[in-house]
């Protein structure tokens, strides 16, 4: 994996513009965060005409990517920071329900689209109607509406409280040690993946992933980029691709939606696809790893 974070300052012509000051680069990562924390209240409001599903996985996405900027300002932000980002987490793991459903939905859908075979395609159809079904009746619930309310109230007064986080202490070089950071808990975790690597192993090396392209986000809408690139887009789909077979795992438990022939059914198909997605990308990344060392 690339390892460079050298990072400098584009203007919207092609000639690069002085340095950025610390305080306007300060100010630049706040409005980003301002930015993404507001789009994520409004994909909480009903009235804005959103669907719900979409709506609360824009909201999740703009709380993700709020929390991964705020962690570029570690340590320089602070306490404050740390708070926010840990309510920010509350919030977002308060709307997981809603966006499981949805994601389980989105699963099953596509996996009817590639099945083979009848019998599969039979088991993975009923478990999609059911699936639908039970996030029709979860957008019904009477409780919903004040449950979104309260997490926009929630994070207007989130977004309100950045103006007393310490924004100007904001440096290129503070925003470059704080990638590096991540990028080094990539290699970490992919290093624990390579030797059968469990489930959660193969997740917190995605999620990684994921919060290391979020802070590129950041940084190049504050202003910055930097000369690499460190995000595999084609890696990480393919790592997508074993969530999707986790999340469908992870309803054939013991409090399963799907009726119990249905449900190992769904459990044997997904633990082989799991498999076979981990043994693929596994050989892939040896290959890389083999091919860089030598």
């Amino acid at each position: 994996m690339p390892g460079g974070t050298a990072m400098h300052v584009r203007s919207r012509g092609q000639e690069a513009t002085p340095p950025m000051s610390a305080a306007d680069l300060g100010s630049a990562l706040r409005g980003y965060v301002s930015a993404e924390l507001e789009a994520a209240a409004a994909g909480l409001d009903a009235r804005a005409g959103h669907h719900l599903h979409a709506g609360v996985h824009r909201a999740r996405k703009g709380m993700r990517r709020a929390r991964a900027a705020l962690a570029l300002g570690d340590p320089v932000l602070g306490p404050g920071a740390i708070l926010l980002e840990r309510e920010l987490r509350r919030v977002n793991r308060s709307l997981s329900e809603l966006r499981d459903a949805q994601a389980l939905v989105e699963v099953l859908g596509r996996l009817v689209g590639k099945a083979r075979d009848e019998p599969t395609l039979r088991v993975l159809r009923r478990a999609l109607r059911k699936g639908k079904a039970d996030r029709a009746a979860m957008a019904r619930r009477p409780e919903l509406a004040a449950d979104l309310a309260r997490a926009r109230a929630l994070l207007a007064t989130l977004c309100a409280a950045l103006a007393g986080l310490p924004w100007d202490g904001i440096s290129p070089a503070q925003l470059a040690e704080a990638l590096a950071r991540s990028s080094q808990r990539i290699d970490s975790a992919r290093g624990k993946v390579r030797d059968d690597g469990s489930m959660e192993d193969w997740h917190r090396w995605r999620r990684r992933m994921r919060r290391l392209s979020q802070q590129h986000r950041a940084c190049v809408g504050a202003g910055l980029e930097w000369a690499a690139s460190l995000f595999d887009k084609s890696l990480a789909e393919q790592l997508g691709v074993m969530q999707d077979l986790r999340l469908l795992l992870e309803h054939c438990g013991n409090d399963s939606p799907f009726v119990p022939s249905d449900r190992e059914a769904l459990k044997r198909f997904a633990k082989t696809a799991w498999s076979r997605q981990r043994d693929r990308i596994a050989s892939v990344t040896k290959t890389e790893i083999g091919a860089a060392e030598n």
